[in-house]
């Protein structure tokens, strides 16, 4: 998870350098360096689950962290805008590995609340490296160019790599072992598309993503354009970061107490909530600096405890196929979220608001989803026949 963390925001202090570098003088096409990675990381996700139903999670793992570094490397030997973001999208392609087979190797070993307890510890990671990625970013642009990100980048995925290989055991039990055809790859993500809890949290998560890209992609030109304080990029990443990395910790706590529905279902509530009383105060004030990152601070937080149960929930009948299933949710996902958020940081006018409307819109949009999801019920699961049955009719045949 941090790879992804790291090849995203490690690049937001040298977008201007790379843009002067290569010859892009318009600023908002500057995102396509965060966006394209977006893209590549969505469509990837649909090759890896399905090898790692038929091959196993470490061969296939290994395989795509190897290209991970790799195409980082060719990052770093762009000499045209062009060839960068084709790189970028090879790059996201690769590390898409990593976003499958993490949830499918957590789906294989747990299940329910010890699931989201697991993988709120994993999304701590994702939001703990966020606090570090545009620091070291800007430290690394401080001694080399933009190119030697790129190939920190390469040298910490050979490690992961190398590390992946002597700790990591196989997960994929025996029985689920699918076969690599076809027909097999398409009921496993016919159900992943067709499951009520799948579709309709994978929906309300798409929703949200959209909210992060569109910050992720504007939250360099908003520090640096509409605050004028460019050179506090890190210590605002970091102080944005930091409280959703304690939501993450603090929903692996009480997750098991309060349950899934009640833990996600608040934290969606609470981002509305919070996006919107931000959007309108923006609007109203002449906001500074400090009061846009506390707000984005307690928004965030709200997302942290939204994220990580609504993946457990969306993985809920998912066992069977978990690693398809979990390229299917993550290619509507990351996709999806990519061009909502690649809509909202092409607004951007000097200001923040477009950024704040934007995100607001995608935290209705998943309460909306949400609603039709649980057929207007919050907090209380809801249980269909279909759900009852899921588990045994996705058994693979016995040979």
């Amino acid at each position: 998870m941090a790879l992804n963390a790291f090849a995203i925001d490690a690049m937001i202090p040298a977008l201007p350098a790379i843009g002067a570098d290569l010859g892009v003088s318009n600023e908002n096409r500057r995102q396509l360096v965060v966006v394209a990675y977006f893209f590549g990381f969505g469509v990837g996700q649909i090759l890896w689950g399905p090898l790692a139903d038929r091959f196993g999670r470490r061969p296939i793992l290994a395989v795509g962290v190897a290209l991970y570094a790799a195409f980082a490397l060719l990052c770093g030997l762009a000499h045209t805008f062009t060839l960068l973001i084709v790189a970028r999208v090879a790059m996201g392609a690769s590390a898409a590995v990593t976003r499958v087979l993490v949830t499918a190797m957590v789906r294989d070993l747990f299940e329910g609340e010890a699931m989201a307890r697991v993988m709120s510890l994993v999304f701590m990671v994702f939001m703990l490296v966020p606090m570090l990625a545009p620091s070291v970013g800007q430290a690394i642009l401080l001694v080399g160019p933009w190119q030697a990100i790129f190939i920190v980048l390469a040298a910490y995925g050979l490690f992961v790599l190398t590390w992946a290989m002597v700790r990591l055991p196989e997960t994929l039990r025996p029985e689920y072992r699918r076969a690599l055809n076809l027909g097999e790859i398409g009921r496993a993500a016919r159900l992943a598309a067709t499951d009520r809890l799948s579709a309709g949290y994978t929906l309300a998560l798409t929703a949200v993503f959209g909210g992060l890209t569109a910050y992720i992609a504007s939250i360099q030109q908003i520090v640096f354009d509409a605050f004028g304080s460019g050179e506090l990029i890190g210590l605002v990443f970091a102080a944005i970061a930091a409280p959703m990395t304690v939501a993450s910790w603090a929903n692996s706590r009480v997750v098991g107490r309060f349950g899934l529905r009640r833990t996600g279902h608040s934290g969606l509530l609470a981002f509305v909530a919070i996006t919107l009383v931000h959007a309108v105060l923006a609007a109203s004030i002449d906001e500074p600096l400090w009061l846009f990152v506390v707000m984005m601070g307690l928004s965030f937080t709200a997302f942290a405890f939204t994220t990580a149960n609504f993946g457990t929930l969306a993985m809920t009948n998912m066992a069977p196929v978990a690693g398809t299933a979990s390229s299917v949710q993550g290619v509507v996902g990351t996709i999806g979220g990519a061009l909502t958020g690649m809509t909202i940081g092409l607004q951007f006018d000097g200001t923040q608001l477009p950024f704040l409307y934007g995100t607001a819109l995608c935290g209705l949009a998943a309460l909306a989803i949400l609603l039709w999801t649980e057929r207007g019920r919050l907090f209380a699961a809801l249980v269909t026949p279909q759900m009852l049955r899921a588990e045994v009719s996705l058994r693979p045949p016995v040979e």
